[in-house]
């Protein structure tokens, strides 16, 4: 029981590294359209946004069973998304006092933290996240992690939470100034 439960963990780890990665590569890419240069998008040296990767750990695990509801993902993602941008938000605000985005020139925004624009992408991003995306990603990494023996899987798992750890520890404290 506890090798599936590190197993289940282990999946986990990779499924919230490569969403994050990916979020970090649609962010850093519109910036780049944007403002026609790199932008680090991520709040940490790496490249990742762990916003994205927390969304797609709460899709899978709470959400999943709308798959087939796509109205009701569409609003209850949009709704669930938007409270965890704004918290999100506002305590990035609060720890470091800066704001890593900004939609106070949107139409219907609230403390320019969330807009209805975004939160209406959200529930689009979740219905092909779900439909589309993360059945291919999970037969993928699936695939992958049963050619990889156990030793290495929790080597590999170990040194993504080790880099990750230490990659918010120097962000954060890069950040606050500390040095």
């Amino acid at each position: 029981m506890k090798q599936i439960k590190n197993k289940k963990f282990q999946i986990f780890v990779i499924y919230f590294i490569t969403y994050s990665f990916i979020g970090w590569a649609m962010e850093t890419s519109y910036a780049f359209y944007v403002h026609g240069h790199f932008v680090n998008r991520g709040f940490l040296f790496g490249p990742i946004c762990p916003l994205y990767g927390y969304g797609a750990i709460i899709l899978i695990l709470f959400l999943k069973k709308y798959r087939k509801h796509a109205l009701k993902l569409f609003f209850i993602s949009g709704f669930i998304f938007s409270v965890f941008e704004y918290i999100t938000g506002y305590v990035l605000e609060a720890l470091f006092q800066l704001k890593w985005w900004d939609y106070t020139n949107d139409f219907l925004n609230l403390n320019g933290r969330i807009s209805i624009l975004y939160s209406f992408i959200w529930g689009i991003a979740a219905i092909l996240f779900l439909s589309h995306i993360e059945p291919f990603m999970r037969k993928k990494i699936h695939k992958i992690f049963k050619e990889i023996p156990n030793l290495y899987q929790n080597i590999l798992v170990n040194f993504i939470l080790i880099i990750l750890i230490t990659d918010t520890l120097l962000s954060s404290i890069h950040i606050l100034k500390f040095f």
